[in-house]
């Protein structure tokens, strides 16, 4: 077998169930593995560390192919919210955490969980309006010294 990877630092862009999920996902897994977890969440992606925000990600409903559905019909009032149901019933069955639980159990298993400086001055946030687990405010570089020598994944 090669390379065994040691330490991931994962990137979360994406306001969406979808955008924020995969990430979660596999940060989750690394931390089972024993693998060294860091989560960067910028730009949209905050509103999963927003604690006013996190419950009310929904799945993007125009312009994302995976909903194998025209985009017009995405448009229509209340596709959104249709969507987003008939997602978290799925996740629900198959036993996946909503986002608080998740990122409250994923902080638990030692991930790190950091916000974008640039994005949260952006936006006009501040520490307190974001999630008790987020280690801290951090900027880009601070992010590449923590994620140097491992792996980065963009989600």
């Amino acid at each position: 077998m090669g390379n065994t990877i040691e330490k991931v630092s994962i990137i979360i862009s994406k306001g969406s169930l979808e955008g924020v999920y995969p990430g979660l996902i596999m940060a989750n897994g690394a931390r089972a593995e024993g693998i060294e977890a860091n989560l960067f969440f910028t730009f949209f992606g905050l509103d999963a560390i927003n604690a006013k925000r996190l419950s009310h990600i929904k799945v993007a409903a125009i312009g994302n192919p995976g909903m194998h559905m025209a985009s017009l019909i995405g448009v229509l009032p209340g596709m959104s919210a249709i969507a987003t149901k008939m997602m978290e019933k799925k996740m629900e069955e198959n036993d996946i955490p909503g986002i608080p639980e998740f990122m409250e159990m994923i902080a638990d298993t030692g991930c790190g969980i950091y916000a974008c400086k640039a994005s949260v001055d952006l936006f006009g946030f501040t520490k307190e309006d974001l999630i008790g687990q987020v280690k801290d405010i951090i900027t880009v570089g601070e992010f590449y010294e923590m994620a140097a020598g491992g792996e980065i994944i963009f989600t």
